[in-house]
């Protein structure tokens, strides 16, 4: 969801409860606070030597121990309003940082209106090769073993992605509690 819908939806339901829905169905605290709404490029040199930029509307929301502060969608619209200047007028995808064990960012997907709250739903982000063809990778095969540029082929190097994989931390771990 771009920034232009984002903030017609607050605009049109300023006085709903605000909520955003996690991937895994959580949903973030009614008491959230929306700390910062920023523009945040990317750029970056893929593993083939192919240079990329990225550019999203970055919000992040944290939760604290202050369970009365609510803020309203009408509240958020007008923050946007204030951080115009630093999208220059361009309509940026909207991302969602939130802290639950680990920092993530989350694409926001959807938003609605339901029983009277204004629910964005957030998605994952995944990651990819982006130079698939030099790698060797067709594309459909992003979970195949790569080789080439940018992975490895030993034994030794599947053994510890295996591990790191295992140890993770996923939101309903308790590891972070």
């Amino acid at each position: 969801m771009n920034q232009t819908e984002f903030v017609s939806l607050l605009n049109a339901n300023p006085d709903a409860e605000l909520r955003f829905v996690l991937p895994d169905g959580d949903v973030v605290a009614v008491h959230s606070h929306v700390t910062e709404i920023g523009k945040v490029e990317k750029l970056f040199i893929d593993c083939g030597g192919k240079p990329h930029r990225t550019v999203t509307s970055h919000l992040q929301v944290w939760e604290y121990t202050d369970t009365d502060h609510r803020l309203t969608p009408g509240v958020l619209a007008r923050i946007f309003e204030k951080a115009a200047p630093i999208f220059g007028g361009e309509d940026y995808p909207i991302e969602v940082e939130f802290e639950q064990c680990v920092i993530s960012q989350y694409p926001v997907k959807s938003g609605a209106v339901e029983d009277g709250k204004l629910v964005f739903t957030l998605e994952t982000k995944h990651t990819a090769c982006l130079a698939m063809e030099r790698c060797g990778l067709a594309p459909g095969q992003e979970g195949e073993e790569a080789g080439g540029c940018c992975g490895g082929d030993s034994d030794e190097d599947e053994a510890k992605t295996e591990a790191e994989a295992s140890s993770c931390c996923s939101p309903k771990a308790g590891c972070c509690s």
